[in-house]
């Protein structure tokens, strides 16, 4: 008799629906034993999840988007299989690096979930008006994430046959067909690919090096700078932009142009896409081009009707307190839109989990290892601990102290749960169609549902109501973040023939690792550059849960005209065919964020039509993700590690002025890296380094997008020939 071996090609029927009487048989059929979860995978999947916690949350804060983990992931980990060749070791199995995406990929997952909701604490001024030290700070951070997780996954688990099999080539699932491609291609052990993300990974670091720790240029371009918020040792107000059209532009229309310059904004672009990124483009324009200097011709009280959170008549103020909300109106009804269209979904799938869970024993129908999922019993014990430590931790940790504790305790963890498993299935389904899942809009839906309800329910206005609503809503976030990146593991699972079970552990061990990472970057970063204030970081969806929250339970007041406005705007979006959550994030995120990245995605359309032959147009566009991906990790890594660099630097300074170590012995690294404050500290004109940084910056970002062109057209593919990458 043969002996059973891996499959010589992908399966023909991977891709498509099945025919009447036909079964998938995954590469490495279910009677094959191949390495599966070893020391090397464990090992490299635990490196690449801290590295990618720190990027994945950075990117969070800075820009407002995640970061797809897996893509860059599997590429790292054929590259280590083909390092390890050269080396004279085995080539790692297509299983290990099955595992060592489901171990790693939960960082983008943790982080996603993590920093749209948590980082409303500081914004807030929760930490400071309650009093809560950091180490319980630092718990709550990290366990509120933790068991969002463990939701998810639960959740999850009884839907994965119904995803995965029986909507077997139904459902594209566009990201796991991207990384299961690589992990198929560099099966033989090539490291060509490994090698575009390092480089690119360099340079990102080299460049975004050069702008926020050097700070030879700025990193962020805009037609309205009317200050320079920082040179040297002390602020200094300076016209940076006097007369012209500049100045009328941004003091008398009110139109003021931003585009951000890091490298991350050129790579999330690139991988994007231009039809997305047109639309949340054409969201900030609306905001930022149209609407505010629509209502800058208003005085500051004739505003104040509209919202009497805004401050002044300044494009900014309007832009926040006006557009902004509306945005939040759109993305929350957005949200509530998911629900609905995916109401058929959520009954079908939830059926056959049902049945799946009368017919089988113990929640397994096979001994197949392709198809063997946690045992029920298994569920209900890890669901009934987590409900437990979930209700201990909102009456005592959260809850103690307020009128009825016992009953708000009861209403938050129902709540949580059920809304978390209503938008699961949206969450895996979105995920399985086009790869992105509306969790913004689902979170902040969330926030204000449980605003409403916990009110009537008797929660008191203020900070404690606050920060129970929002410790809900970070594990509903979580739950469904989870959610839809573990539905891309469990279909390469059954792609390349993992064991459902083994994913499932992984990524539970994974998302253990990850919220203590993403907890801790979190709270270093707020220390420097913060969430508040000048120079701090965007946090665009934190901040739309504390304008929320502070709306429904805080001292402002609901804005309910933007909201509607907001609402109408989603519908009349949806009317159109075009995505309400990302013409509703564009209003909502600041412009430059969006510019950079409609010009990414136009940097990937001339790339895609840079060849009429399609394998090479193809072959260059494969290498442009490569590098876009290395392009955002590289420059996310740098500018966390050069905030943590500036926190020590102010450390150390502190304890040397403690112990009465003179500054001229012990000096500062910060200042001495910032070649711009040791320029004007020498007499050099601070409003020139300002007009030279601010259009400096615009032509480095704009270099670096000629760059990625000129190096994606670099791949040259003869007809007949197969993709060289590293060319």
């Amino acid at each position: 008799m043969a002996k059973p071996e891996i499959q010589p090609k992908f399966p023909e029927n991977a891709y498509r629906e099945l025919k009447p009487g036909e079964t998938y048989v995954p590469m490495v059929p279910s009677n094959v034993a191949v390495p599966e979860l070893t020391t090397r995978s464990i090992a490299f999947g635990l490196i690449m999840n801290i590295v990618f916690s720190v990027a994945a949350t950075f990117l969070a804060l800075k820009a407002g988007q995640g970061i797809e983990t897996a893509i860059p992931i599997s590429i790292l980990a054929v590259g280590m299989s083909g390092f390890l060749i050269k080396m004279g070791n085995r080539a790692s199995s297509i299983l290990e690096n099955v595992y060592i995406l489901a171990i790693s990929t939960t960082s983008g997952y943790v982080a996603g979930g993590t920093c749209f909701t948590m980082p409303a604490i500081y914004i807030l001024s929760l930490n400071t008006n309650l009093e809560i030290s950091n180490l319980s700070l630092f718990l709550q951070i990290a366990l509120v994430p933790f068991l969002g997780a463990i939701l998810g996954v639960l959740f999850l688990i009884p839907f994965r046959r119904y995803f995965v099999r029986d909507m077997h080539g139904k459902l594209p699932f566009p990201e796991a067909t991207a990384t299961n491609e690589i992990l198929v291609t560099g099966a033989s052990g090539s490291a060509a690919q490994a090698w575009i993300l390092i480089y690119s990974f360099i340079l990102a670091m080299v460049y975004n090096f050069f702008s926020i720790a050097l700070k030879l240029f700025n990193d962020k371009f805009t037609t309205g700078m009317t200050k320079l918020e920082s040179i040297g040792k002390e602020a200094v107000h300076t016209l940076a932009l006097k007369g012209g059209i500049f100045e009328t532009l941004t003091t008398k229309v009110k139109a003021v142009i931003e585009m951000g310059t890091g490298a991350y904004y050129l790579g999330l672009g690139f991988i994007i896409g231009l039809r997305y990124a047109s639309i949340i483009c054409a969201g900030s324009f609306l905001s930022c081009l149209v609407i505010v200097p629509l209502l800058g011709r208003f005085d500051l009280d004739q505003l104040r009707m509209l919202n009497p959170e805004v401050a002044s008549t300044s494009a900014h103020d309007i832009w926040y307190q006006v557009p902004r909300v509306i945005g939040i109106g759109a993305i929350f009804t957005a949200g509530l839109l998911s629900i609905l269209k995916m109401g058929k979904v959520i009954v079908t799938a939830l059926s056959q989990a049902l049945g799946g869970l009368f017919k089988t024993k113990g929640g397994v129908s096979t001994h197949d290892r392709t198809d063997e999922d946690i045992s029920y019993p298994t569920m209900m014990i890890l669901g009934l601990l987590t409900v437990i430590v979930m209700t201990v931790f909102f009456r005592f940790g959260v809850l103690n102290g307020m009128e009825n504790a016992n009953w708000l305790t009861l209403v938050s963890v129902v709540l949580a749960l059920v809304i978390a498993f209503l938008f699961t299935t949206v969450s895996a389904w979105a995920i399985a169609m086009i790869s992105v899942t509306p969790i913004s809009g689902m979170t902040v839906t969330t926030i204000i549902i449980t605003a409403v309800l916990l009110s009537v329910a008797g929660l008191p206005r203020g900070d404690g109501g606050m920060l129970a609503t929002l410790l809900v809503g970070g594990v509903v976030c979580t739950a469904l973040s989870m959610a839809g990146g573990l539905i891309t593991n469990f279909k390469l699972g059954y792609w390349l023939g993992a064991s459902p079970r083994k994913i499932t552990w992984s990524a539970i061990i994974g998302s253990l690792i990850s919220v203590v990472c993403v907890g801790g970057t979190i709270m270093i970063l707020s220390y420097k550059p913060g969430y508040v204030g000048d120079g701090a970081l965007d946090a665009p969806q934190a901040n739309m849960m504390a304008g929320a929250l502070k709306s429904f339970l805080g001292t402002g007041e609901v804005p309910w005209l933007l909201y509607g406005i907001g609402i109408v705007m989603a519908l009349l979006m949806e009317l159109l065919g075009i995505s309400a959550l990302a013409f509703g994030l564009g209003m909502y995120l600041p412009m430059y964020i969006n510019t950079p990245i409609l010009i990414g995605a136009l940097v990937a359309a001339l790339v895609k039509k840079s060849s009429k032959h399609e394998p090479t147009a193809k072959a260059r566009s494969d290498k442009g993700i490569l590098i876009a991906s290395g392009l955002i990790a590289g420059a996310a890594i740098v500018e966390v590690g050069v905030n943590f660099l500036a926190i020590l630097d102010e450390k150390i300074w502190g304890v040397a002025r403690m112990v009465g170590v003179e500054e001229k012995i012990v000096g500062k690294i910060m200042p001495w890296l910032d070649v711009s404050g040791r320029l004007t500290d020498g007499g050099t004109n601070p409003e020139l380094l300002a007009r030279f940084g601010n259009w400096f910056g615009l032509i480095a970002f704009l270099l670096l997008c000629v760059f990625v062109y000129w190096d994606c057209r670099r791949v040259k593919l003869p007809k007949g020939d197969t993709p060289a990458l590293g060319d």
